[in-house]
C-alpha cells in the first residue's frame, strides 16, 4: 500500500491529472439470457486537483455510473482509469478501499446514513477505518458538525434530522479523513429550495478551500455554480467548458497522498471495538428477534450442562450401587485339579504375594458358616461372617452406628462383633444402643461394637442384613477352630478397568507358587462389568446426541439472524465500503456481532443450567456438575457461533459495493 502511494505522489502533478479517463466503457448484463446494456460508451475525460467540475445529465444518460467508477465503487468494463498516474485496474480490493477512504469522500443524493448511528457517529465512520483512536474522531467528528451548523445535532439519529440537516451530516462524513476529493450526486435533488441552497453554499466553500468537487446533476441551475460543466448525453460525453486546475490545490493533494495508510494493528482494535458496539446496539433495537434467537442457544447450553450433570450424577449413583455388588471383586477359592489329586491350600503367605500384585488394592479371607449366637434368652441361627478389616471398603458399606474393627484388633484376637442391621433388630428390638452387649457366638462371647447401614440381599444370596461380622483371626480361633484356610478370598482390584488384568496375574502367580497346578479357582463380575460398560455407553450416546442437537439448533437460529441481518442492513454495508471499510472489515464486523450473539447465549445459558441444577438438587435429584462439561458447552456455543456466522458474515464481505448502496 505505501508503494502505491509513493507511486502517487511521486508523479509530477503539473504533467499528470489527478483523474484520467480514456475509453472508458460499461456495459451490464450480457451473461445467461441477460442481454448486454453498455451504459457508458468510451467515455475520454480528465480532472485536475483543485477542479469544481458539475457532471450534468439527464436521467440514464450514465451520469451516476461514471461517478460509481470515478470513486472506485464500480469497474469499467473495458478502458483506462488512472488516478494520479496509477492505472486503478491494477489495484487490488484493499487498495480499492484506501482510496474510498483515504482520497475520496462521497455525498450521496439518499444521504446514506447508517440509521441506528446518531449524527456524529455516522460522521466517525470512515475514521474507524483509518484506525484513528475513539478520542480523536469523536473531536474532529464534533468539530465538523459544528462548522456545518449541527453542533447541537450531534446525538440525534438520521430520522431526527430534516433532509437539509442529515446531507450536511453527509457533508461532515465525507470530510472526516480530509475529503480530498468530494463525489456527490445529486446532492440537492432531495432537498427544498432554501436547503439546496445551503448546501450548494457548502460545495463552494469546500472548492475555495482547495478540495477538488465532483458534482452529479441533471439540474442546470446547480451546474451553472461549478467552474467546469461535463454534459454526458446517452454514456458519451457531448460538452466539456474546460480545465481549470489549480496548482496550490494540487501541492495540497499531494501532501496529503504521502500519508501512510493506517491500516496497522491499532485500526483492527478500533473495527474490533466498533464491531462489538454496532453488534450490542442492533441486539437492543431487535429485542424480540434477538430474544428468539438467544432463546436457542440458551436452551441448548443449558440443556447440555443440566442433562451432563444429571447424566453424570445418575452414572455415579449407578456406578456406586455397582460397586457394592462388586464390579471390581475377584473370589478365590481351592479345589481340586482337573487332572485329579488333591484339593489345593490357599495360605496366608499366598495371600500376601497376592496382595503385593500392582492390580490389587485389598486382599479379604473369609470364613463363614451359620452359627449359634445368643444373647440373653434369645438364640438363633446366624451366618457368622469371619474376615478382615477391609470389609465395609471393598464391599462398599458403611457402618451406621459405632464402628468396625481394625487390623490391629485382628491381629490381637480381639472377640469383637459388628451387626448386620436385621440382626440388631432382632437381638435388640427396644434398646437404642446395643454397643457394649456381650453376644455368645458358638461358646465364645464377643462384645457389639458397631451396626452396619440396612443393604438387603443380592438375588439369590442370603440377606446380608441378617448377618454378624467378627475379626478373621478371632473367628479362626474361637469360633471356627476346624478351619485350615478361608472359605473363599474376596480380591479387590484397583479399578473395574483392571479387573481381567488382575485376575490374569493372580492365575499365573498361583500356578507359579503351587507347582503348576491349577488347584484354586477365580471367579469375577463379568456380566456386571459389561452391564457397566454397556451403561456408560448408552449415556454417552444419549448426552452426545443432546449436545449435538441443542448446538445445531442453536446454529441454525444464528445463521438465519445473520442472514436476515446482512440482508436488512445491505445499505449500511455498502456505505462502509464507500467510506473505506475493506472486504475483512466487514467480515469481521458480521463475524463479530454472531460471536457476541452466541457468547450472550452462552453465558445465559450457563446461568440457567445453574440455576436449573440449583433446583434439582434441592429436590433431591442425584446431580454432578462438570467444569469441564460447562466449559465445554460454552466453548460449543462460540464455534458455533463463528461456524454458522461465517456464511453470512462472508456473504456481506463479498457484496459489490454499488449493488449494496442500492439495497434497501
Amino acid at each position: 500500500m505505501a508503494a502505491m502511494v509513493n507511486a502517487m505522489s511521486a508523479v509530477s502533478h503539473d504533467a499528470v491529472p489527478l483523474i484520467a479517463l480514456a475509453a472508458i466503457r460499461k456495459q451490464y448484463g450480457g451473461t445467461g439470457d441477460v442481454p448486454a446494456v453498455e451504459v457508458l460508451h468510451g467515455i475520454d475525460l480528465t480532472i485536475h486537483a483543485g477542479e469544481f467540475v458539475a457532471i450534468m445529465g439527464a436521467s440514464g444518460s450514465g451520469k451516476s455510473t461514471l461517478m460509481n467508477i470515478l470513486g472506485c465503487l464500480d469497474r469499467p468494463s473495458s478502458g483506462r482509469y488512472a488516478f494520479n498516474g496509477q492505472d486503478v485496474a491494477l489495484l487490488d480490493a484493499d487498495a480499492l478501499a484506501w482510496l474510498r477512504r483515504e482520497a475520496f469522500g462521497f455525498v450521496f443524493q439518499g444521504y446514506h446514513l447508517i440509521p441506528t448511528e446518531s449524527a456524529r457517529e455516522n460522521v466517525e465512520v470512515p475514521a474507524i477505518y483509518a484506525g484513528v483512536d475513539a478520542a480523536a474522531r469523536g473531536e474532529r467528528a464534533q468539530s465538523l458538525l459544528a462548522r456545518l451548523g449541527l453542533a447541537d445535532k450531534a446525538d440525534n439519529r438520521p430520522h431526527q434530522l430534516s433532509g437539509g440537516q442529515q446531507q450536511r451530516v453527509s457533508i461532515a462524513r465525507a470530510l472526516m479523513n480530509g475529503g480530498r476529493i468530494i463525489l456527490a450526486d445529486e446532492p440537492t435533488g432531495a432537498l427544498d429550495s432554501h436547503s439546496g441552497t445551503e448546501v450548494m453554499a457548502l460545495f463552494r466553500e469546500l472548492a475555495a478551500a482547495g478540495h477538488t468537487v465532483i458534482l452529479i446533476t441533471h439540474d442546470r441551475h446547480v451546474a451553472a455554480q461549478a467552474n467546469r460543466i461535463i454534459e454526458i448525453r446517452d454514456g458519451c460525453v457531448v460538452d466539456d467548458t474546460g480545465q481549470n486546475p489549480g496548482t496550490s490545490a494540487k501541492t495540497m493533494l499531494a501532501a496529503s497522498l504521502r500519508m501512510p495508510s493506517a491500516a496497522t494493528g491499532r485500526a483492527t482494535r478500533e473495527d474490533f471495538h466498533e464491531a462489538l458496539r454496532t453488534a450490542w446496539r442492533g441486539m437492543r433495537i431487535n429485542r424480540s428477534r434477538t430474544f428468539l434467537t438467544l432463546l436457542g442457544i440458551i436452551i441448548g447450553v443449558a440443556s447440555v450442562i443440566v442433562m451432563l450433570a444429571v447424566g453424570e450424577g445418575a452414572r455415579q449413583k449407578v456406578m456406586d450401587q455397582m460397586g457394592t455388588l462388586g464390579t471390581t471383586i475377584m473370589y478365590m477359592g481351592s479345589r481340586v485339579p482337573p487332572q485329579g489329586g488333591a484339593a489345593g491350600l490357599i495360605t496366608a503367605e499366598d495371600l500376601a504375594a497376592i496382595e503385593a500384585l500392582p492390580d490389587i488394592r485389598r486382599v479379604l479371607p473369609v470364613i463363614g458358616d451359620p452359627v449359634m449366637v445368643r444373647y440373653g434368652n434369645k438364640a438363633r441361627n446366624l451366618y457368622v461372617f469371619a474376615s478382615g478389616e477391609h470389609m465395609p471398603d471393598i464391599h462398599h458399606w458403611k457402618v451406621a452406628q459405632g464402628r468396625y474393627y481394625t487390623a490391629a484388633e485382628d491381629r490381637e484376637l480381639a472377640p469383637l462383633v459388628v451387626l448386620g442391621h436385621e440382626a440388631r433388630r432382632q437381638f435388640f428390638p427396644d434398646e437404642e444402643n446395643p454397643l457394649g452387649k456381650q453376644l455368645l457366638i458358638g461358646s465364645a462371647s464377643f462384645e457389639v461394637i458397631g451396626v452396619m447401614q440396612e443393604r438387603g440381599a443380592d438375588s439369590g444370596a442370603q440377606d446380608y442384613d441378617d448377618m454378624v461380622f467378627i475379626p478373621y483371626q478371632a473367628g479362626r480361633a474361637r469360633v471356627y477352630q476346624a478351619q485350615t484356610q478361608p472359605d473363599y478370598v474376596v480380591m479387590d482390584a484397583v479399578s473395574a478397568d483392571s479387573v481381567i488384568q488382575a485376575e490374569a496375574a493372580v492365575r499365573q502367580l498361583l500356578l507359579a507358587r503351587h507347582g503348576g497346578q491349577e488347584d484354586f479357582s477365580i471367579g469375577n463380575a463379568a456380566a456386571r462389568l459389561q452391564a457397566e460398560a454397556a451403561t456408560r455407553r448408552s449415556m454417552t450416546m444419549m448426552l452426545g446426541l443432546i449436545a449435538a442437537v441443542s448446538l445445531l439448533v442453536g446454529g441454525i437460529g444464528v445463521m438465519n439472524v445473520m442472514l436476515m441481518t446482512v440482508k436488512e442492513r445491505t445499505r449500511e454495508i455498502g456505505i462502509r465500503m464507500a467510506t473505506g471499510a475493506r472486504q475483512r472489515d466487514i467480515l469481521r464486523q458480521f463475524l463479530t456481532e454472531s460471536v457476541l450473539l452466541t457468547v450472550t447465549g452462552g453465558v445465559l445459558g450457563l446461568a440457567l443450567g445453574l440455576a436449573i441444577g440449583a433446583v434439582l438438587i434441592a429436590a433431591n435429584v442425584p446431580i454432578v456438575f462438570s467444569v469441564t462439561a460447562m466449559l465445554g458447552a460454552f466453548a460449543c456455543a462460540v464455534a458455533t457461533g463463528v461456524l454458522f456466522g461465517f456464511m453470512p458474515a462472508r456473504t456481506a464481505a463479498r457484496l459489490d459495493p454499488v449493488v449494496a448502496l442500492a439495497g434497501e
